[in-house]
């Protein structure tokens, strides 16, 4: 079935780094785009950033341009999430997400891991 599966997250000081990881199975990794999205408490959902299929385009939230670069190995089926100048407004449950309809962004959230915590505090 399918699954993906977040890790790396963690307790980062402000400004610090986190790389986090999705690990793919159940699925073609290599045909599909795949999100990054995150949940704070009393938040909505926020796409934070998505990869399209190939690894040729990405697309960024506003807010994490600049500092937030995802990745992917389709050969490893993972897909990643580089944190840099992170902040205490990067708090949260973040998760990837796939919708194993769409190749390009941006993709629904039709199937997502447990998510791996992220906080930010000094």
């Amino acid at each position: 079935q399918v699954q993906l599966v977040e890790s790396g997250g963690g307790l980062v000081q402000p400004g610090g780094s986190l790389r986090l990881s999705c690990a793919a199975s159940g699925f073609t990794l290599d045909d599909y785009a795949i999100v990054w999205f995150r949940q704070a408490p009393w938040k909505a959902r926020e796409g934070v950033a998505c990869i399209s299929s190939t690894g040729g385009s990405a697309v960024y939230e506003d807010s994490v341009k600049g500092r937030f670069t995802i990745s992917r190995d389709n050969a490893k089926n993972m897909v990643y999430l580089q944190m840099n100048a992170l902040n205490p407004e990067d708090a949260a449950v973040y998760y990837c997400a796939a919708d194993l309809i769409r190749s390009n962004c941006p993709v629904g959230y039709d199937y997502w891991g447990q998510g791996t915590q992220v906080t930010v505090s000094s």
